[in-house]
C-alpha cells in the first residue's frame, strides 16, 4: 500500500508530459480561391504583370529597330558613327534591364504590390485559421498548400471547411459545427 501512494505522485507527475497534442491542417489555395477578394487582387495583379511586360516588350522592340537601323546604314556609317550608335543601343539595352530588374526582380513593383494586394487576404484567413485553432483547442495548424510535406492527411484533421465557415464563405448545406 506504501508503494502505491509513492508511486500515485510519480504516475501524476509524469502524467503531465504525456499529454497529447492535436493538430490539424488547411489548405490556403482552396480556401482562396473560394475568396471572391483573392480573386479580385490575383486579378488587378495580373493586369499589371500584363502591362509591364508589354511596357519591357515595347522597348526591346525598339532596341531592335534601332539595331536593324543600324545594320541598313552600317555602310554610310564612318567607324566613329557606328561606335556611337552600337553605345547607344548598349545603353538602351541595359536601361531596359535595369527595368526589367525594377519591377520583376527581387523586391521589385510587382513583389511590393502583390504582397500590398494580397496581405489583407491572407491576414483575414491566417485570423479564421487563428480562432478555428483556438476553437478548437489546436496546438498546431499546418498548411497543407505550404511547402510542408505531407504525405499521407487524413481528412479527420482537416479543419479547411472550418476556416471557410469563419470567413462566411462555407457551404451552407454543410452541417459542421
Amino acid at each position: 500500500m506504501k508503494k502505491i501512494f509513492l508511486l500515485l505522485p510519480l504516475f501524476l507527475f509524469f502524467g503531465q508530459f504525456t499529454h497529447a497534442q492535436k493538430f490539424g491542417y488547411i489548405d490556403t489555395d482552396y480556401i482562396l480561391s473560394q475568396m471572391p477578394e483573392y480573386k479580385e487582387a490575383q486579378g488587378e495583379i495580373d493586369q499589371l504583370s500584363k502591362t509591364w511586360q508589354s511596357e519591357i516588350k515595347q522597348m526591346y522592340k525598339e532596341i531592335e529597330s534601332m539595331y536593324n537601323d543600324l545594320q541598313a546604314e552600317e555602310v554610310l556609317l564612318t567607324p566613329e558613327m557606328k561606335t556611337e550608335r552600337l553605345a547607344e543601343i548598349k545603353t538602351k539595352e541595359e536601361e531596359v534591364k535595369e527595368y526589367n530588374s525594377k519591377v520583376f526582380g527581387y523586391e521589385g513593383l510587382f513583389f511590393l504590390k502583390k504582397k500590398e494586394l494580397m496581405k489583407p487576404v491572407m491576414e483575414k484567413v491566417f485570423e479564421a485559421a487563428e480562432k478555428v485553432s483556438k476553437n478548437n483547442r489546436l496546438d498546431f495548424m499546418f498548411d497543407k498548400a505550404a511547402d510542408l510535406v505531407m504525405i499521407y492527411t487524413n481528412p479527420v484533421h482537416d479543419y479547411t471547411d472550418y476556416v471557410l465557415e469563419e470567413l462566411g464563405y462555407g457551404d451552407e448545406n454543410d452541417t459542421i459545427k
